[in-house]
């Protein structure tokens, strides 16, 4: 990738780049790329796409917690720093018209 390439996509992605974050850019997407590169390299002929990285790590399961109450509920203690509440809600400005 060349600096003109990175000019040119700054500009259509609306980004202000400097000389000194060009040069850095530069270098990183030139790592970046040549990564994929080695990637794209390695022979995957007969490996079957994993759904999920879970999968390979734990064969197929994954360990779950209980699902259990820890803590008390404490909303009313919780609701003494709302600025606004209604039957226990936080009650929030409107944002969308």
């Amino acid at each position: 990738m060349n600096t003109q390439e990175i000019k040119h996509l700054a500009k259509l992605s609306s980004l202000e780049i400097s000389d000194s974050e060009l040069d850095f850019l530069t270098q990183e997407l030139d790592a970046i790329i040549s990564m994929v590169d080695e990637l794209q390299a390695v022979d995957t002929e007969g490996m079957e796409p994993l759904f999920h990285p879970i999968q390979m790590i734990m064969a197929l399961s994954q360990p779950l917690r209980q699902d259990c109450v820890t803590e008390s509920n404490s909303r009313e203690q919780n609701m003494k720093s709302a600025p606004a509440q209604q039957s226990g809600l936080f009650l929030v400005p409107k944002v969308i018209e």
